[in-house]
């Protein structure tokens, strides 16, 4: 290698030694290399004063005011050849299972009424001895739900749901620091899975007040907080994910839906705004597994304000009563009355010495509203009517005819389990004579007078027809159309005829059959 080279190589070394060196330098003081370094300054990050939000002050205050609610039952009176002891393990059949069954040997010996099944006192582990207090047989107390509550009041007065303390004969209140207070039953409404439990301690109770939840926006954060699968004291945040929710849960299914966990035990416990107040009741979830998916449901505050004030004060739920049966009004009931949209609520059959029977509510009216207030469904007319006082007079609108009326009608009291004037039909005086059929080519049935002399019988329905698409069967009766009784095809036909002079493009029929009645909006022709 010439001098010249071996410089040029030296100098060519010595830089990539410099490199090196460089990077090395620059892991050894910074601990990132320059060019990762250099990549990482380009990096994005936001720059903000905002605090980050955190649910721990209205955690912290509303805490105490939240309480486990476990439920014991009194077992039922034992048979001395049930090894179950009052314990309906396995249902209505239980005892006609085979002796050497497995389900019925393990009862037999593992069963909870006597924990040893036919073993001697002598027998049994001194652990399940209870140091002698223990009560075996009918009437003894054992554990059978456990939920959520809080407290609405200092003196003690606590919220939970109905379904929680169903059936119980004890109730325990758990503190958040696992104090446990036996509590009484003032109160229940099953109608709105509703309950009020009192505990008698001469102490003030930290408690919570409930919000005015028209304000609550769809959006809005929530917190809830409950006994989920009985850890206790769990808390869980989410937003308002929709309200208004009808579940089929009752007759006043108004809830809130949120997406806060609630499971299994978080029944009963109270859902929170950021100002600690009381939003809604947890009561369902929806689950196809059985464990939160998102989907919870609370009864809203301002109906539960309603009933828990009603429970403390007289223990029951006293409800305005209107007494009748209504349905939806859809785009095609409406079309067929004329009217101007699909609101309301249609009267299918008013109950016999009912409140709005005794007024003069017929079937086939529509309520449109109560004291001037628009109703826009069957749900709001009987969430309505419920929320007044029994001997309260209404003035209700009603469209019938054609045309709008006022009826005034003074509420009745809600029975305990309510039920419609079951269908009495005389039977008619045909002398034997068969009915004479008729085909309604435009409504793609057949029909003939009812053997009663009430309404007409159908006797058969084209598969491809309106009339089957809508669900009418061959044996139900027609008993009148757009509110006019019909005995005859030739009835039914004058009065789809004058439906359609008048522009209608659709007529009401009234359908019975077996389960009772109901409306159906078929084309005039």
């Amino acid at each position: 290698m010439t001098d010249k080279n071996a410089k040029r190589h030296s100098l060519s070394s010595l830089l990539k030694t410099g490199t090196i060196a460089g990077a090395a330098a620059a892991v050894l003081i910074t601990g990132v290399p320059f060019a990762a370094k250099y990549a990482y300054a380009d990096a994005v990050k936001v720059q903000s004063t905002q605090q980050m939000p955190s649910f721990a002050d209205v955690v912290s205050a509303v805490t105490p005011a939240v309480v486990s609610v476990r439920v014991q039952t009194r077992a039922t009176q034992a048979s001395d050849d049930n090894p179950n002891f009052g314990f309906n393990f396995g249902g209505p059949g239980f005892d006609e299972l085979p002796d050497d069954h497995p389900l019925k040997r393990f009862f037999r010996e593992f069963g909870p009424g006597d924990q040893y099944g036919d073993r001697g006192p002598s027998q049994r582990p001194d652990r399940w001895q209870h140091h002698g207090k223990r009560k075996d047989g009918p009437g003894r107390l054992r554990p059978t739900s456990q939920g959520s509550g809080f407290f609405i009041s200092e003196d003690g007065y606590l919220v939970t749901n109905n379904h929680v303390v169903d059936g119980g004969a004890a109730f325990t209140v758990v503190m958040n620091d696992g104090t446990e207070l036996d509590a009484k039953l003032v109160g229940r409404d099953p109608r709105t899975d509703l309950a009020v439990l009192k505990v008698n301690e001469k102490r003030k109770f930290t408690y919570v007040a409930f919000a005015d939840d028209s304000k609550v926006r769809v959006g809005d954060w929530v917190v809830a907080i409950g006994n989920p699968f009985g850890l206790g004291g769990t808390v869980t945040a989410g937003i308002v994910s929709a309200r208004g929710r009808d579940i089929g849960a009752g007759p006043y299914d108004d809830f809130l839906q949120v997406d806060a966990a609630v499971n299994k035990g978080n029944s009963g416990g109270p859902t929170f705004n950021l100002a600690g107040e009381v939003v809604g009741i947890n009561t369902a979830i929806f689950s196809p597994s059985g464990g939160n998916v998102g989907i919870a449901f609370a009864i809203p505050a301002s109906v539960a304000k309603n009933v828990v004030s009603q429970l403390m004060k007289d223990g029951t739920i006293a409800r305005g009563w209107l007494g009748v049966k209504i349905e939806p009004v859809t785009s095609d009931v409406a079309e067929s009355l004329g009217l101007s949209e699909a609101a309301g609520a249609l009267v299918n059959q008013p109950q016999e010495d009912s409140p709005g029977a005794k007024a003069g509510i017929k079937e086939g009216d529509v309520i449109t509203a109560v004291d001037g207030d628009p109703i826009k469904g069957p749900k709001e007319l009987a969430r309505k009517i419920g929320n007044l006082e029994p001997g309260k007079v209404v003035e209700l609108s009603v469209w019938r005819d054609g045309k709008s009326q006022s009826i005034k009608v003074t509420l009745g009291t809600l029975p305990d389990q309510p039920t419609m004037a079951s269908a009495d039909p005389q039977s008619g005086d045909n002398q034997g004579e068969a009915p004479t059929e008729q085909t309604l080519d435009n409504l793609g049935i057949a029909v003939a007078p009812a053997e009663d002399g009430k309404g007409v019988q159908i006797t058969s329905v084209d598969p491809s027809s309106d009339a089957a698409d809508k669900g009418l069967k061959s044996g139900e009766k027609i008993t009148s159309v757009n509110n006019q009784t019909v005995n005859s095809g030739d009835d039914i036909v004058k009065v789809l005829a004058d439906a359609k002079k008048e522009g209608r493009k659709k007529a009401l029929f009234q359908i019975e059959d077996q389960n009772g009645n109901r409306f159906v909006a078929l084309p005039v022709g």
